[in-house]
């Protein structure tokens, strides 16, 4: 959607978008707005750029909309423009939501759905309608996808990121398919889904063990890491910094408020995985194989951007950019990294490469007409830290007190750097569109 402040100036005034809609009444062009804006949070956007967008949205339909958004809750009271920018709101709309999850797809739909209806080539009550369609569950076949491409994902960042062997690498794909079948299920069971993480981590330890101490020797940590890396809150955590630094304070610190609350269930389920099976006599034979050559890192990578063009829900048209989103961020982070004189995840590789994606994203959106966040948001999982934050916290709760300070400082250092390339890429390349 073309709604961000530089796009106003080719945008109708505000005159002509109250005559454009004049015939509208003032009911369906609210239901029309309140529907968008929970379809955006709904598909992970995040607090500013929905404000952004829905303000943009409301001026173009005729109204004033003063929007305030959380990671679980929407607020937005609206006035007719013809009072003036200055008068009383007229409605003011409340929404409880739970936090959104990333849908390419869906929000692509919606922000077509918008511009249709902001241009004046879709009825306003048939656009609400089909934002209301895009909320329809979804299929068996994208929730057997899903599940897949769950351990396609942990098995290519054994082999991408931490080198390990072939064992490991069969056993965070079983692990990963398992968490992913348990996502997908709680997805529909509220109960579950409040201690799904601690239940993924839990029975992700316990394979991993089960295994080393009967089939194979494994790195566990190893195992254990990359098994759960999809339930990592690296995006939560990226997204919360990022709302702090544009002000937005409330919705910044609840995010990271989340985030650290699903770390800390993520490593309890670990270490109650772990005294589980110590409880009943199994111990695993903890020692690494010799590691995958080197030639599997790029096919590794290959299969880990097209798992997460999965699993980031992208539309089919879209997976090659996505899929180059995530190695161009791979590839300009490890570079980085390199060129420092350090390890590929050093801060000034983490701050190139989310400066590049930032950059890419807003000429893709700005040039395709489509949300920026096809770029954006895929090309930064490999950037984010959540696996740092997690030994961090596993450090902590094994009461190495000085390893956890040293792993938290070092997650602070990474999140600050990503945040700041993010920054400076939006400086390089000035954001035309909200999403």
């Amino acid at each position: 959607m073309t709604l961000s402040p530089a796009s106003f100036a080719a945008s109708p005034p505000p005159n002509a978008a109250v005559s454009q809609f004049a015939t509208t009444a003032l009911n369906t062009r609210i239901a029309f707005l309140v529907e968008l804006a929970r379809r955006l949070h709904q598909y992970g956007t995040s607090a500013p750029r929905l404000e952004m967008a829905i303000s943009g949205s409301a001026q173009r339909l005729g109204l004033v909309a003063d929007v305030w958004s959380s990671p679980t809750a929407i607020i937005i009271s609206f006035a007719d423009l013809a009072q003036g920018e200055d008068g009383l709101a007229q409605v003011t709309q409340v929404m409880r939501l739970p936090p959104g999850d990333v849908n390419l797809a869906r929000l692509c739909q919606a922000d077509l759905i918008a511009d249709q209806v902001i241009a004046g080539e879709l009825d306003m009550r048939q656009g609400f309608r089909l934002l209301r369609e895009l909320g329809k569950p979804d299929t068996r076949r994208a929730q057997a996808g899903l599940i897949a491409c769950y351990g396609l994902a942990a098995a290519s960042v054994v082999a991408l990121l931490l080198h390990s062997s072939w064992a490991d690498l069969l056993t965070t794909a079983l692990i990963g398919v398992i968490i992913g079948s348990i996502t997908v299920l709680s997805a529909t069971r509220p109960r579950l889904a409040v201690a799904s993480e601690a239940i993924s981590a839990l029975v992700g330890a316990v394979v991993a063990i089960v295994v080393s101490a009967f089939v194979v020797p494994l790195a566990i940590k190893s195992v254990v890491l990359a098994g759960l890396i999809m339930l990592m809150p690296g995006m939560a955590l990226t997204t919360g910094v990022r709302e702090v630094s544009s002000q937005h304070l409330v919705a910044g610190m609840a995010r990271m408020g989340g985030a650290v609350s699903s770390l800390l269930k993520l490593t309890f389920g670990t270490v109650a995985g772990t005294q589980l099976c110590a409880a009943v006599g199994i111990y695993p034979r903890d020692y690494a194989l010799p590691p995958l050559p080197a030639w599997t890192d790029y096919p590794a990578l290959l299969l880990a951007a097209f798992a997460f063009a999965i699993t980031f829900r992208a539309a089919r048209k879209d997976w090659l950019v996505v899929m180059a989103a995530v190695v161009l961020g791979y590839l300009a982070t490890r570079w980085g990294g390199l060129i420092s004189g350090s390890l590929p995840a050093a801060p000034f590789g983490v701050f190139l490469g989310g400066f590049l994606l930032s950059a890419l994203a807003n000429v893709y959106a700005r040039y395709a007409h489509r949300p920026g966040a096809v770029i954006r948001e895929p090309g930064i999982i490999l950037l984010v830290p959540g696996s740092v934050g997690f030994r961090s916290v596993s450090y902590l709760l094994e009461r190495d007190t000085t390893l956890g300070l040293d792993t938290g400082l070092l997650l602070i250092t990474l999140l600050i750097s990503l945040v700041a390339g993010l920054l400076f890429g939006d400086l390089l390349v000035a954001p035309r569109r909200s999403l």
